[in-house]
């Protein structure tokens, strides 16, 4: 993806955050973060869960579909 076509896919899935449910958001933030990241997405997941008690101090959550 170009960095454009990144940010219209990430505009569009935006729009999924307006569902009510923490775990919908929750998704939609993943889905963001997917797009955005693309095959860095593990390591960012990593990296961001990484903390002072280890690599599991932050747990990421992908959430649910709305």
């Amino acid at each position: 993806m170009t960095p454009e076509q990144k940010i219209e896919a990430a505009l569009e899935m935006a729009k999924n955050g307006l569902s009510d449910g923490a775990h919908h958001k929750q998704w939609v933030i993943d889905q963001l973060v997917r797009i955005l990241a693309g095959e860095r997405y593990e390591q960012w997941v990593a990296d961001v869960s990484n903390g002072e008690d280890g690599p599991d101090t932050y747990g990421w959550d992908v959430g649910l579909p709305g």
